[in-house]
């Protein structure tokens, strides 16, 4: 398979099943779109010290992000330039004031430059000698944080992170605001699961209005009955029962919500929890953004209409939950999912419990809801791998229905398959750009 030909693998209703299984497919994925674009590293509070550091994969290669002494954030390449050793073994940890290499003590600093080079006499009339920058620890092109978010691009030019993101901004607008001092912090704990799944069917699943009262049909009902037993002897329950019982929506509802999707593959879908009780600790927490905002903009802020936000190819964030989800694919069968949960600052505690029982109820690896998705993806995974089953994915409904206004496809009716295929369309640009470097990749007026 060649860069040339991809783009005959997506058509406007339909994608070759290839794009799933293919391992030369998947290579070329890894080059020429994970390892250009902007990837999320995670937030700047889970390195809040000087040596702190936490690594990560960005497409095949290994990184690390690293507080320095002076309070910056670093993404360097988690390797040693004599010998290829990674300095970090751990998922986290703090590393002092340098890095040291386990197998020959070359040490580093914090932003990468070598440090010391034991018995540097050896090295006399060589090439190598601490002023080569050949002797540092390399360092992503490019690293850039939106409101303490970091992202890191392996290319050494393209688009700003601004741009990349563009409207799905208000994923982290939206989790910010929900703040009265406008920030957030990580949770310690980190849900990760492995899928058995290539990333794009947990992508295209995230604004899938239509699997959720299939797929989940059996948690939401019961839950659902619970919900209705607990009202009828109580006259009322916990706000973690609907977490649950809203997923037995049923099909008209959720056909009734609407997704929104932008250039570049991300996209939103819009609110269907109904989330603002009227509970004396959403009273209390509402007042505190009053006093923070004033009057319109708390409306404003809590009045935005989400409940997923995608930032194509590999994040899911349920901001009115402080829910982030962040894809690190390993194969084409194989993907790492990292499940994160941010608590507001400035918050009662009884708001941060309420989101965390969403994040331990729907997001973590145990919940039923997770495994039912799971179960999908790799059963799906494992139909795509047959060679004389089908060679389509069909992606017909409601094809030609939606409406477009500058480049942005609002579906007409929620269960419209204008997530896969505008994600697939941004798959097809990035593959096919690669082909034709000269291309500049799109934005909302030229989508126009």
């Amino acid at each position: 398979m060649t860069l040339t030909n991809l783009g005959t693998l997506v058509e406007d209703d339909r994608v070759h099943r290839s794009v799933y299984t293919d391992p030369e497919i998947f290579d070329l994925e890894m080059a020429h779109i994970w390892e250009k674009i902007w990837v999320y590293c995670g937030h700047e509070s889970q390195v809040p010290k000087v040596g702190d550091y936490y690594t990560l994969q960005i497409g095949r290669q290994p990184m690390v992000m690293v507080r320095d002494k002076e309070k910056r954030v670093n993404v360097l390449y988690n390797r040693c330039p004599h010998r290829g050793v990674q300095l970090c073994g751990n998922q986290s940890g703090n590393t002092g004031n340098g890095f040291v290499c386990s197998y020959h003590a070359w040490s580093f600093h914090l932003d990468g430059k070598v440090r010391a080079i034991p018995l540097m006499k050896g090295y006399d009339d060589t090439r190598w000698s601490k002023d080569n920058p050949d002797c540092n620890m390399k360092a992503a092109p490019r690293v850039e944080s939106y409101r303490g978010f970091v992202f890191a691009s392996l290319a050494e030019s393209g688009p700003s992170l601004a741009e990349f993101l563009g409207d799905a901004r208000v994923a982290f607008d939206d989790i910010c605001d929900r703040s009265p001092v406008g920030e957030v912090e990580a949770v310690p704990v980190c849900h990760r699961v492995m899928q058995r799944s290539n990333w794009k069917f947990f992508m295209e699943n995230q604004l899938d209005a239509l699997h959720a009262s299939v797929t989940h049909q059996s948690t939401g009902v019961s839950a659902r009955r619970v919900e209705q037993r607990v009202k009828d002897e109580k006259g009322s329950a916990p706000l973690f029962f609907h977490y649950l019982s809203a997923f037995a929506t049923s099909f008209d509802q959720w056909d009734s919500v609407q997704t929104v999707n932008f250039p570049n593959g991300h996209g939103i879908l819009k609110a269907y929890m109904g989330l603002r009780p009227t509970d004396p600790d959403t009273v209390a927490y509402e007042d505190l953004l009053r006093q923070a905002y004033g009057e319109q903009k708390t409306e404003e802020y809590l009045s935005r209409s989400i409940h997923h936000v995608l930032v194509y190819p590999y994040l899911s964030v349920q901001s009115p939950l402080q829910q982030l989800r962040c894809l690190r694919p390993i194969a084409p069968n194989k993907t790492l999912s990292e499940i994160w949960h941010f608590r507001l600052k400035g918050v009662p505690d009884a708001i941060y419990k309420r989101s965390l029982w969403y994040f331990n109820l729907v997001n973590s690896p145990s919940t039923m809801i997770n495994a039912d998705d799971l179960e999908n993806w790799t059963k799906g995974q494992w139909g795509l791998e047959s060679e004389k089953a089908g060679d389509w994915v069909s992606f017909h409904r409601d094809h030609g229905r939606d409406t477009v206004d500058q480049g942005v496809h609002y579906s007409n009716s929620g269960t419209s398959e204008v997530v896969m295929r505008n994600q697939f369309q941004a798959w097809k640009q990035y593959m096919t750009q690669a082909a034709s470097p000269q291309a500049k990749p799109r934005d909302a007026k030229e989508a126009a």
